[in-house]
């Protein structure tokens, strides 16, 4: 296949501003970078078009999707509790297939013949791209530079950048390989792949070591409407100002820190870094809001169903058939999730203190201890023992058939061959 146009996922790190120039010399082809302002702190939008365009491509394309990476992605996983390996609450995994989409729809604007992405081929991002691609056009040619182009380190591509005069951040003394958006942030490489050092503090890029904040604790107040968060401490603010909010709030506190060995979906173990203030104090606060309006069956299947959702996101499957179920599954109680949160943020930690809804099935009379208790106890001992019946009765047959004998026989002479 003859290929002309090229749509490459631009970020203007080293592995996409050495992709431009690459791809330029191997397929002669005219290169249109994209790139998705998700909140990324730091996005100088002129600048960014600036080196695009000097280190060869022909037009530069960026769009602004903070609002639907919220309201679209980020908070539909919200309504999950969705983290990965009960840790990660997938900031990257959810950016992915959003990027994916709109780079489509650029390809497509503009008559490209191919996309190209920036990842490695031992991470993630690679299958999330390409699945996401596969499933929205199926007909576009897909590039992965990194997979194809021979160098072998971080070092030889900085060599590389170096003899094209493409400007890059990276390093050899500097070479942590970061992705941000407004959910979160992540960090790779240097000496975070030794898995028994500790991150040294220049790897964190938001938030406060402990030692630097603040002595004494603040308390916040989150509303939600319908599982969406949409007042902190009673003002009504826009989903993109909220979560900011909290990611500043939480940062000086030093919340949101993890670090953890995950399961990447190839196949390799990796020790990655994170930092999302706003995520864990939000997964936090939905957690226990739900936890009071919810039946207990329901929160429990809801628990038990959040792993392999979380797992389908990581794994690329935003738009598959099985996702969509599954958030359908969510959504179907999400309007029951009304009420306020109370959360206490101090030394790193983020705690659920209070929490309060107009749906809520906590019910003091029954709850109570004092004399207000409004629970029947003369009916625990019928539940009880209804309950425990199948028990009962299986207790009574291993007695009958001599089972529980012949095990204590068995338990004696294992004793005389061990003495």
């Amino acid at each position: 296949m003859m290929i002309n146009k090229i749509v490459l996922a631009y970020s203007g790190g080293l592995d996409t501003s050495v992709a431009i120039k690459w791809l330029q010399e191997k397929y002669d082809a005219e290169i249109i970078t994209y790139t998705a302002d998700l909140g990324q702190q730091g996005l100088n939008k002129k600048e960014l078009k600036e080196k695009a365009l000097a280190t060869g491509a022909s037009q530069v394309i960026i769009e602004d999707l903070k609002s639907e990476f919220i309201n679209e992605y980020v908070f539909p996983a919200l309504q999950v509790g969705a983290v990965y390996e009960g840790k990660y609450p997938m900031a990257t995994a959810l950016a992915r297939p959003l990027i994916a989409k709109k780079m489509v729809a650029a390809a497509e604007a503009v008559g490209a013949d191919a996309v190209a992405h920036g990842c490695t081929g031992k991470g993630n991002d690679q299958v999330r791209f390409e699945t996401a691609f596969a499933a929205l056009n199926p007909e576009l040619e897909v590039i992965a530079p990194l997979r194809d182009w021979g160098f072998t380190t971080r070092d030889t591509e900085i060599e590389y950048a170096k003899k094209h005069d493409i400007p890059v951040k990276a390093t050899s003394s500097s070479p942590y390989s970061i992705d941000e958006n407004i959910w979160g942030i992540s960090v790779e490489c240097g000496q975070l792949e030794d898995p028994w050092l500790e991150p040294p503090s220049d790897a964190y890029q938001w938030t406060n070591d402990i030692e630097n904040t603040p002595d004494k604790a603040i308390y916040l107040t989150l509303g939600f409407k319908s599982g969406v968060p949409v007042t902190l401490n009673g003002q009504t603010l826009k989903p993109i100002e909220l979560v900011e909010k909290l990611n500043k709030i939480g940062a000086n506190y030093g919340v949101g820190r993890i670090d953890m060995v995950e399961n990447r979906l190839v196949g390799i173990k990796s020790r990655e870094i994170y930092e999302a203030p706003a995520a864990s104090i939000l997964m936090q606060a939905h957690q226990d809001l739900s936890a009071l309006v919810l039946q207990r069956e329901t929160m429990h299947f809801k628990e038990t169903l959040m792993p392999k959702y979380s797992e389908t996101v990581y794994y690329g499957l935003w738009f598959s058939e099985l996702r969509q179920a599954m958030q359908s599954f969510f959504n179907s109680f999400k309007d029951k999730i009304n009420g306020e949160v109370k959360i206490k943020l101090y030394k790193g930690q983020a705690k659920v203190v209070g929490r309060k809804s107009n749906n809520s099935l906590y019910d003091n009379g029954l709850a109570t201890y004092d004399k207000s208790d409004s629970f029947d106890h003369d009916a625990a001992a019928g539940f009880i023992k209804l309950w425990s019946l199948p028990l009962k009765t299986a207790g009574k047959a291993k007695n009958s058939t001599g089972e529980d004998n012949n095990i204590e026989d068995e338990n004696k002479i294992n004793k005389r061959q061990i003495i």
